[in-house]
């Protein structure tokens, strides 16, 4: 019986390596399109209460594919963009650099620099382009999961709560509303936050006079839109506005820009205001909040910005019902 016991916790253990090797490249999708589902479940049950609950589910699936398309394709364009102006921009400095007279061997040293950078510019380049089947693969993963998140919510939750251990489901709630209060106190702070970065965003691109206010505001809901996407933000379109005004030699104008966006748009204000927001909203303290949201980041990438400030607030829990107890 020993032998066997060995046997099955091997297999088990092996079975659950692997289904951690297929999971792990698409967790950032299946996490994203999880906290997703729950900001917009209170929507669902709206329209689950006039069309079948499976039907909402697809209705709000189907409005996220519009939306994705448009983000894609504007994510597409602005860092093909950038990608290749960067790589020309490089290779003229380069050819340009090779042409002047410089004394002491300088000349042979840059040259062997270009030989070795050249082939890695270029590398980075196809690797980018080889990257976008990756990223619609895990868009497709992403809404797959946003409705089947939507779809069986109420099977869900009842099989959360069907985990908890007999005997601990007064601490198991407590835990779950402690996570519930914290996951909606960021959803509410992001959402306001990208609001405020699009009004931002607008005002500068006007402001400083790059475009005119129906294009600066069609920039502005385009940065609400791309602050939802983690990692890319509203730093995308500050950036290329402020390197189009240096190209154009108006470059005290590129700085000031650069400046605006940097403190108004992304990312002081991702480590600043947005901690404030959530200490607020959860009611725990401003330096846990951007201690979790760092530390998230650090340790699990840009979830971390999700799971940082949640795992601190069940820490907090946990010792609450300790003193609790110990008191009793």
């Amino acid at each position: 019986m020993k032998a066997e016991g060995i046997i099955w916790v091997s297999v088990t253990l092996i079975i659950i390596y692997l289904a951690w090797k297929i999971i792990a490249p698409l967790l950032s999708a299946i996490f994203f399109a999880a906290v997703l589902s729950y900001a917009v479940l209170p929507l669902h049950k709206r329209l689950s209460k006039r069309i079948d609950r499976k039907k909402a589910a697809l209705t709000l699936t189907i409005l996220l594919i519009a939306l994705s398309i448009l983000i894609t394709v504007e994510v597409v364009l602005i860092i093909k963009d950038l990608v290749f102006s960067f790589y020309k921009d490089i290779m003229n400095f380069v050819s340009w650099s090779l042409k002047l007279e410089l004394p002491f061997g300088t000349h042979d040293i840059l040259q062997k620099i270009y030989n070795q950078l050249t082939p890695k510019l270029t590398e980075y380049v196809q690797s980018y382009a080889f990257s976008i089947p990756k990223y619609l693969l895990q868009l497709a993963i992403f809404l797959t999961v946003f409705y089947t998140f939507l779809a069986n919510s109420e099977e869900i939750r009842q099989q959360i709560h069907a985990l908890i251990p007999g005997g601990h489901e007064d601490l198991g709630k407590k835990l779950l509303r402690r996570a519930d209060v914290t996951l909606q106190a960021l959803i509410r702070a992001w959402l306001l936050l990208n609001i405020a970065k699009g009004i931002f965003m607008t005002l500068g691109f006007w402001g400083f006079g790059i475009t005119e206010f129906s294009t600066a505001l069609l920039l502005g809901l385009l940065t609400i839109l791309f602050s939802f996407i983690p990692l890319f933000e509203g730093w995308m379109i500050w950036l290329v506005g402020a390197l189009y005004m240096i190209k154009n030699g108006m470059i005290l104008k590129g700085v000031l820009l650069s400046i605006y966006g940097a403190t108004l748009v992304s990312p002081i204000p991702d480590f600043t205001i947005r901690p404030k927001l959530v200490a607020k909203e959860a009611k725990l303290d401003e330096t846990m909040v951007l201690v979790g949201m760092i530390g998230g980041v650090w340790s699990f990438g840009i979830k971390g910005l999700i799971i940082g400030p949640i795992v601190l607030n069940l820490v907090v829990a946990l010792l609450k019902e300790w003193k609790r107890v110990k008191a009793l």
